[in-house]
């Protein structure tokens, strides 16, 4: 393998620029590659078993082996093992026309890259040449270091293990007549819940299997062996089949190795040539064959078995990753890339083929390249309860809403795990009905339901969460203390949302039974450190988590949130029944500004209590009301939307797809929050104050949640944290005076 001479560089294709090595054209070049095995017009090859078909996979797989390894030694960083060990199971999907592919493995990210370059994705992005290519892997508004998406043609983001199962599954119940592969590690196949979570949906939409879970079975984690490396191929098939997948396609390397290689797990490209041609075709044939089951209706796995590492610098774990030491100028990787290097003709053929499957590039094919219809909605039906009337449950009033919802929208889905009649919205269930295959009208249950009920967290966001970034609607519904279980994916997505390249449903979710009501239950159900996240996650720019004081005020937020795209919307309300203590309007002007001024009695001194909740605002009004007849002044105010209250430098909101740039001016601030003293209330982690202390020049205090206790009221469980109108008194006394 040589630098190109100047006669091959005349006929070098423009996009083959910054290719360090090009290679002699491989054995059979002449009748195999003579012309693409896809053919003008048509979407994927004529038969997995045609010799030129074969032939051209195989090219295609060290193309994507050679960019993986090029592009990642040039900026010394990066991930080449683990996309190489599979990269013929990838080259075979596209052969056949699939390219709706989702990884569940960041570290997969250069080759996806690879393979969006090649069938010219990323020219969206204006990458053209492999020399761009590399120039723009792991730099800002570039191919970032883990899949997102931010770059055509990638369905879902990527680099959490553990959750593309969610993506492959919410896809493949929107789009029945698609394949939704996605590639899975043998290291990350130990993350909880991947199972059960493909188990769960399964029971609930048995005829939706066309999702493929491509197991990539490499022997290797990150950093060791996998544990499930001494697995038997038996055992393994088993394990498969024990859960539920009724087809296991498994292709082993080993068995076409000519090389005595040494283990269970070999590298396919040390094969003498013949034998390569002949694995790659039974790969393609495994493909065909595990693509068919799941389009036909059988829960199927496909799962290659080759060494981590095959056809790049180094073998198994110790191929995983780049470090410093790891350039282009490096002995090992430059002769890895003379071996894998193509000749100008190879190239020229592969792009070709990936330009034509599946009908075109990616960015212009995918389905999440393209907006999914959604039904109006219409007007939805608020009822509006009178202030100081009876006292009414938010969830429940919120609860009847999203039946509607549901009914205007077959696509839209609730989650909840299995607990929506404890938290007061029982009224989902008995208007969407819970999807299980057993009818029973007690349990209001039936095969055709809208209601998703796993008893895993992972499994309710991870679906909801999907979905939405699919493009339909959802509504994830939890307890506080227990969603802290799903945020993860929670997370993933919604940051995904912000560089999205086209809108989306936001993904909302509601959160009830605080941990003010869960006192009998003790503190394992206590657990508010979740808003931690969430005003953390503020500074985002499109996360707005929302805590409406009444069951007004919850009508109001869910009416807003279902107007708005690209954003995590988080509602967190009580399911007891409380006072109405606010209009329709005020919720509205409360989105708008942030917080709404709910009792104000003027005084010598002038005390404001900023407070998050409903169930906070009991002891809050108890102390305004002893203040004032100490002749100090007090204004009460509900923060409804906290997000609103920080200055817009403090957010990076005008980076996010979709961007909300609306804050409350200084003026507006100093309206509601402006007096001798200022104390925060929460009855969560004290961080969701933050905006509010940020602005204020007051003397000012915060009361907040500190640790969980069994008790037998909620009155008590904030006696314990110090949230009492005894405590907020004798600290605003302090304060003005």
């Amino acid at each position: 393998m040589t630098a190109p001479t100047q006669e091959a560089m005349l006929a070098t294709p423009a996009f083959c620029d910054g290719i360090q090595y090009f290679g002699e054209n491989l054995p059979g070049f002449e009748t195999a590659g003579k012309s693409p095995a896809i053919e003008e017009g048509k979407p994927s090859i004529a038969s997995p078993t045609d010799p030129a078909a074969v032939f051209q996979t195989l090219l295609y797989a060290d193309a994507l082996r050679y960019l993986t390894l090029q592009v990642t030694a040039s900026k010394a960083s990066g991930h080449p093992g683990g996309f190489a060990s599979q990269a013929e199971a990838y080259a075979a999907l596209v052969m056949l026309g699939y390219k709706n592919i989702i990884t569940e493995v960041g570290h997969h990210a250069p080759g996806f890259y690879s393979a969006m370059f090649l069938d010219r994705s990323l020219e969206d992005m204006g990458i053209t040449t492999v020399q761009q290519l590399r120039d723009r892997f792991r730099e800002k508004h570039g191919l970032l270091g883990h899949l997102s998406g931010y770059i055509p043609g990638i369905l879902a983001p990527a680099g959490p293990l553990g959750q593309g199962q969610h993506f492959a599954m919410a896809a493949a119940k929107l789009h029945r007549d698609k394949l939704f592969p996605f590639t899975l590690g043998d290291g990350g196949l130990g993350e909880p819940y991947i199972m059960s979570g493909m188990g769960h949906f399964h029971t609930a939409y048995p005829e939706a299997t066309n999702f493929l879970p491509v197991l990539v079975w490499n022997g290797y984690s990150q950093e060791h062996h996998s544990m499930v490396s001494t697995k038997s191929n038996e055992q393994m098939i088993g394990y498969w089949r024990g859960n539920g997948f009724e087809e296991v396609v498994l292709i082993n390397a080993k068995d076409f190795d000519d090389q005595n290689q040494p283990g269970d797990y070999v590298d396919s490209t040390a094969f003498s040539f013949e034998k390569r041609l002949e694995f790659t075709k039974a790969v393609l044939l495994a493909v065909d064959k595990a693509a068919k089951s799941a389009l036909g209706g059988k829960l199927t796995v496909l799962i290659i078995k080759q060494l981590k590492g095959a056809g790049v610098h180094a073998k198994g774990a110790k191929s995983h990753n780049l470090y410093p030491k790891d350039t282009l100028d490096s002995a090992h990787i430059s002769n890895a890339l003379k071996t894998r290097a193509l000749s100008s003709a190879a190239w020229e053929l592969v792009r070709t083929n990936c330009e034509r499957a599946g009908g075109g590039p990616a960015s212009k094919t995918v389905v999440t390249e393209f907006e999914l219809p959604l039904p109006d909605l219409g007007e939805l039906p608020l009822e509006e309860y009178s202030v100081g009337g009876e006292a009414k449950v938010s969830t429940t009033a919120m609860g009847r809403l999203v039946g509607k919802v549901g009914e205007s929208d077959r696509n839209f889905l609730v989650t909840n795990a299995d607990g929506n009649e404890a938290s007061g919205i029982a009224n989902i269930n008995q208007a969407l009905k819970i999807i299980h295959p057993t009818v029973d009208d007690l349990y209001n249950q039936t095969p055709q339901g809208q209601v998703y009920e796993p008893l895993s967290e992972d499994a309710c966001a991870g679906l909801a969460v999907g979905l939405c970034l699919m493009g339909a609607r959802t509504l994830w519904c939890s307890y506080e203390s227990f969603a802290i279980n799903g945020l993860p994916i929670w997370q993933t997505v919604t940051q995904a949302m912000a560089e999205l390249r086209r809108p989306t449903p936001s993904t909302i979710t509601l959160y009830t039974a605080g941990a003010l009501e869960q006192g009998r239950n003790g503190w394992t159900h206590q657990r508010p450190e979740i808003e931690a996240y969430f005003a953390a996650m503020m500074r985002n720019g499109n996360v707005f988590p929302l805590f409406p004081p009444d069951a007004n005020s919850i009508q109001v937020c869910y009416e807003w949130a279902l107007t708005t795209k690209n954003k995590g919307i988080v509602i967190t309300a009580s399911k007891s029944p409380l006072p109405i203590r606010t209009t329709f309007e005020q919720t509205r002007q409360g989105l708008r500004d942030g917080a709404i001024v709910l009792h104000e009695i003027p005084g010598d001194k002038m005390v404001v209590f900023a407070v998050i909740g409903d169930m906070t605002l009991m002891p809050v009004f108890e102390a305004a009301a002893f203040l004032e007849t100490e002749g100090i002044g007090a204004r009460i105010v509900s923060i409804v939307n906290p997000r609103r209250l920080y200055r817009p430098h403090d957010v990076s909101w005008d980076t996010c797809s979709e961007s909300d740039g609306g804050f409350l001016d200084d003026a507006g601030f100093a309206k509601l929050f402006n007096g001798d003293a200022l104390v925060g209330v929460t009855g969560g982690a004290s961080g969701m104050l933050e905006p509010i202390m940020l602005r204020s020049n007051c003397k000012r205090d915060t009361f907040a949640w500190k640790r969980g206790e069994t008790t037998a009221s909620a009155g008590e469980l904030m006696a314990f944290n110090g949230l009492t109108a005894e405590a907020l008194t004798k600290r605003a006394i302090e304060l003005v005076h």
